[in-house]
């Protein structure tokens, strides 16, 4: 089994109520066992749509660490809590299911790798999973 984010799955639950349906994903994840679509944010208690967020102070290492927060972009809001939430949940999931790795959304708060490692992500990665981002 193989945890997606759902957005690349053709699941509308990014923030702006669309999805990003990834071709090449369906011939990356076939033989690859059943597959587990997530959507952290939403599993943190978040509406689909919702305002966009983004990591202030920080990476999703350091929210977890309590160094930064998660803020709505256009009000200020600090959705940190939530963000929080949804990726205890998805590392929940991950030790139920006894998954090794996952496929995560680019540039996303969330599921983000790289440069700014979304929260979710960062969750995931201190688990040992191994994370691909597309």
């Amino acid at each position: 089994m193989i945890l997606v984010s759902g957005c690349l799955l053709g699941i509308s639950c990014r923030y702006d109520g669309t999805s990003r349906p990834c071709e090449n994903l369906q011939d990356f994840i076939r033989g690859q066992g059943p597959v587990v679509p997530v959507c952290p944010e939403q599993l943190g208690g978040l509406p689909t749509p919702r305002p966009p967020a983004a990591l202030v102070g920080g990476d999703g290492f350091d929210v977890l660490a309590g160094r930064a927060r998660v803020i709505r972009v256009r009000d200020g809001v600090d959705v940190t809590a939530a963000f929080l939430a949804g990726a205890k949940e998805c590392v929940r999931l991950v030790k139920l299911l006894k998954l090794d790795r996952a496929v995560m959304k680019s540039r996303s708060p969330s599921c983000g790798l790289g440069r700014l490692t979304g929260v979710a992500a960062a969750a995931l990665l201190m688990e040992g999973l191994d994370l691909i981002e597309i």
